[in-house]
């Protein structure tokens, strides 16, 4: 059947000499892999749509295997990602973390909505790093295996301050603290920050400021988190690990 959607190319792969597999996550049908036929041909009019992080108006053949796309027009081509490495490899990161934490055909408007949001403040914006988290964050719900924040994940206690422990999977009021020896003390305001990226929406999010050692900070935690719950190794996560230790 065909279908008209507008989405977002979160995966692409060789496909012999000439073609291409997109993986598209789509607003209307979800998660769509096809065939794009000729894509890798200088010329082909399928080539530009055939990009990873191309937002398109894309006409799919869909059926219950492999899809077919059959037209395209780009609507975000996301220049300023593509030319920025640090861009780039985050941009990369959370469409393969995308592809992994999604099922095939399954519409989800609010995550597309998410995507679309945070490439849009990345491709804009100077300071990306609290957008990424905040989309990772819900990308973790959406797994089911977000971190509990907002209240002590052993015995549902509001009382503060919190430590948060990545073993326990989240946040330990003063009296649970002991059940991990390496729970980490974090300031009342980072765990403000760490609720907002779990439960706001980016589009709600006109101005963040966030110090660069509390990015750092909740940068590694949310490193930490993934490497325990997340269950998929990343190429793209292996090759920011690579960047960090080189900056270091």
């Amino acid at each position: 059947m065909l279908h008209k959607t507008v989405g977002i190319v979160i995966r692409t792969q060789d496909y012999g000499e000439t073609h291409k597999l997109v993986t598209i996550f789509t607003k209307k049908l979800g998660k769509v892999t096809a065939i794009s036929r000729g894509a890798n041909r200088p010329r082909s009019r399928l080539s530009a749509v055939s990009q990873l992080f191309i937002e398109g108006d894309f006409l799919l053949y869909v059926n219950k295997g492999l899809g077919t796309l059959n037209q395209g027009e780009v609507i975000a081509s996301y220049r300023n990602i593509r030319e920025d490495l640090m861009r780039t490899a985050y941009a990369a990161y959370i469409a393969e973390l995308t592809d992994k934490l999604l099922e095939e055909k399954d519409p989800d408007p609010f995550i597309y909505e998410q995507l679309k949001q945070t490439l849009d403040w990345m491709n804009e914006k100077a300071h990306y790093e609290i957008p990424v988290m905040m989309y990772e964050l819900k990308l973790f719900q959406k797994g089911g295996f977000a971190p509990v924040i907002d209240k002590c994940v052993n015995c549902g206690s509001t009382e503060k301050p919190f430590g948060f422990s990545i073993k326990e999977g989240g946040a330990l009021c003063p009296r649970c603290t002991t059940l991990d020896e390496q729970v980490i003390s974090l300031e009342p305001a980072l765990f403000k920050v760490l609720s907002i990226c779990l439960n706001v929406g980016l589009e709600r999010v006109g101005k963040i400021n966030v110090k660069e050692k509390n990015i750092r900070m909740l940068r590694s935690i949310i490193d930490q988190y993934y490497d325990r719950y997340g269950g998929f190794q990343l190429k793209s996560k292996k090759f920011l690990d690579q960047i960090d230790k080189f900056e270091s």
